[in-house]
């Protein structure tokens, strides 16, 4: 990975359950909503994330890429809105995100 970008891995494709158990299809519209996704590689001026931090992003702003056969997602940093990762959770009041 070159400079400031982030290759994930979506946790985001296919159907959702609702809170309630209701099973949402891919289909279905919904407004904006970010997807959370799995940090894969990091570039060398990457300075929040490290691979296997889950990332929180905007669907809508990402380009795919496919390697050996499986998809990924390629953005910058400053693309993402949130990390979480176990390294943040034993800092006082911390939540475990990074926003």
């Amino acid at each position: 990975m070159l400079h400031d970008r982030v290759l994930v891995k979506s946790d985001a494709e296919g159907e959702r359950r609702s809170t309630g158990g209701i099973v949402i299809p891919a289909t279905a519209a919904v407004g904006r909503r970010l997807a959370w996704a799995e940090a894969v590689a990091v570039g060398q001026n990457v300075r929040t994330v490290e691979p296997g931090d889950r990332v929180l992003y905007d669907p809508e702003d990402r380009a795919e890429v496919e390697v050996r056969g499986v998809s990924y997602l390629l953005m910058r940093e400053r693309d993402l809105h949130a990390v979480a990762a176990d390294r943040f959770e034993g800092s006082e009041d911390s939540t475990g995100l990074y926003l």
